[in-house]
């Protein structure tokens, strides 16, 4: 049951970009209504459970806090490059910040780099340059690929932030994050654009992203987080780009080059192969 709501948890990440192209709205107001939506739903569930265990959240709120701020902003960033650049190739950038924190690990985290992970990081520089190269000289937008490398780089945060937080429940770390996340998104709105207008046709779109693929798909990942061994949460993440990638092309008719296409089997072939065992 635990792998089939966690899997459940990473194809409903994968349809975020899908959601995202059919709503009018400015990433950072879609992402306001998401953390929104998706906070109070979490926290209603953490107050029909009993409440918040306030005695390890107090020691642990600052990762709380800057978790959550990485995660509004990671969000804003990387829905700014789905309309920027398009789905498949922001979500494929975006599955860098893991890697990011695989190449840090020794300094942050006192852990070894053993060959399996020095050629998987390999792998996924050389897909990278394939990705990136080919949109930077290809004619796509610029801007895009920036907010999808800042999407990675806020990923990675997010992880460090998280791998710093023992004591407090995965659920009701969540639902203090995304509502810190609310937060930090209000003020970045407040201070950029406040013209917020919902269109009728959005309405269902932002529902479903804010119940469905926020507020639900976090109680399935967290929920199957706990019973499943690192190495299959590792492998199965691995689901969510792959799935952004099969709706983009499907629903949206996203098409990748031959140099992206090579470098998505790096990049992802050697995220992979940096989580299997020897």
């Amino acid at each position: 049951m635990s792998f089939v709501m966690y899997l459940m948890a990473m194809l409903i990440f994968g349809s975020n970009g899908l959601l995202v192209a059919h709503i009018s709205l400015a990433p950072s107001h879609i992402v306001l209504l998401r953390t929104l939506i998706g906070g109070i739903f979490l926290t209603g569930i953490v107050m029909m459970r009993g409440g918040f265990a306030w005695k390890s959240v107090k020691i642990e709120l600052l990762m709380m806090i800057l978790g959550g701020s990485a995660l509004g902003l990671n969000w804003i960033v990387l829905f700014e490059a789905y309309q920027l650049l398009n789905v498949s190739l922001s979500t494929l950038i975006y599955y860098i910040g893991p890697m990011i924190i695989l190449l840090l690990s020794p300094i942050l985290f006192k852990e070894r780099l053993n060959r399996n992970k020095v050629v998987a990081l390999c792998m996924v520089g050389f897909g990278l340059i394939c990705i990136t190269g080919s949109i930077a000289f290809g004619g796509m937008n610029v801007v895009g690929l920036i907010n999808a490398l800042l999407s990675a780089m806020f990923y990675a945060l997010l992880i460090i932030f998280n791998k710093r937080i023992v004591e407090t429940s995965g659920l009701q770390t969540a639902a203090i994050e995304l509502d810190v996340a609310f937060v930090v998104v209000l003020a970045y709105v407040l201070v950029t654009n406040v013209n917020l207008h919902i269109q009728a046709a959005d309405v269902p779109y932002i529902l479903i992203i804010g119940i469905v693929n926020t507020g639900l798909a976090y109680l399935f990942y967290f929920t199957g987080l706990q019973n499943l061994s690192a190495q299959s949460v590792a492998l199965f993440s691995y689901v969510d780009p792959v799935a952004a990638l099969f709706f983009s092309g499907m629903f949206l008719h996203e098409v990748m080059t031959p140099v992206q296409i090579v470098g998505a089997v790096l990049l992802l072939g050697g995220a992979i192969f940096g989580d299997l065992k020897k």
